[in-house]
């Protein structure tokens, strides 16, 4: 029962002082612009794609999305568009580091320190399962009752580096997604006197909005998931298993995906 209690309600960390006017002011407009530049953009386009997939005749269930796809006919242009893609979400992550890193923050504060094979790979597994399993039989549910696209994990033509590409938008991918939705978010949203279920929620609901353009079933489970891995961090502040276990996620994704659509008739 108590550490039922210290889960669903871990202590506040000291972040100092609190804030005065001007810097109150500043957080807020920070986080507007990092989010508009990011993942809230993202979600605000999520719920606007869900509305008009919606809008069309048909369940959701018959409409496609792809998340990775071809942007060129010719290989090489192909390859560069997608380094760019996996340039921009190093980049996200990158900003959420500096910024946190001017307010005091630096990486080992928020996680990132040397990673550890016992603290981080091992926790890392586990919630890659705990998360990708039930996900994946959630995706197959939601499908299954029309509440859910039929998501294509990738579109990119049989390239050699197609595989090499993917694996480094997992990892891209993951960096962005934890150090701005967990990481940042939540940290300045404490600096702000936000509790910790308070941030924790915001940073779920985050998440799971820009995964809206899947379907109901895309948001939900990406809420969830937001949810135990927010949780995760601020019980722990350790940052590399969630990365981990991203990226693990996105790689059985992408690359199982591509490998194992033509042999199993269950996948949509």
């Amino acid at each position: 029962m108590i550490a039922l209690k210290g889960w669903l309600s871990p202590p506040t960390p000291d972040t100092g002082p609190p804030p005065d006017p001007t810097e109150r002011r500043a957080i807020k407009i920070e986080i507007a612009i990092v989010l508009l530049v990011t993942f809230g953009l993202s979600g605000l386009s999520s719920i606007l794609s869900l509305v008009e997939d919606a809008l069309v005749a048909g369940s959701l269930s018959e409409q496609t999305v792809a998340l990775n796809t071809s942007s060129s006919s010719l290989g090489i242009i192909d390859l560069l568009y997608q380094l760019l893609r996996i340039l921009r979400l190093c980049a996200w992550g990158a900003l959420g580091m500096y910024l946190l890193w001017r307010a005091g923050l630096g990486p080992r504060l928020i996680g990132l320190a040397k990673p550890r094979w016992k603290s981080d790979a091992v926790p890392g597994l586990g919630l890659a399962a705990l998360i990708g399993i039930p996900g994946l039989l959630l995706y197959l549910v939601a499908n299954a009752l029309g509440l859910n696209l039929t998501v294509v994990p990738s579109t990119i033509d049989d390239h050699w580096w197609r595989i090499p590409a993917l694996v480094a938008y997992a990892f891209a991918n993951s960096a962005a997604e934890e150090i701005i939705v967990v990481a940042y978010l939540i940290s300045r949203l404490r600096r702000l006197g936000f509790s910790e279920n308070s941030s924790l929620l915001a940073s779920a609901l985050l998440r799971g909005s820009y995964h809206l353009y899947q379907g109901l079933g895309g948001g939900i489970g990406n809420l969830a998931m937001g949810l135990v891995f927010g949780r995760y961090w601020q019980k722990t502040s350790r940052l590399w298993p969630l990365l981990i276990a991203h990226a693990l996620i996105d790689i059985v994704a992408f690359v199982g995906y591509t490998a194992l659509r033509d042999h199993l008739s269950w996948l949509p």
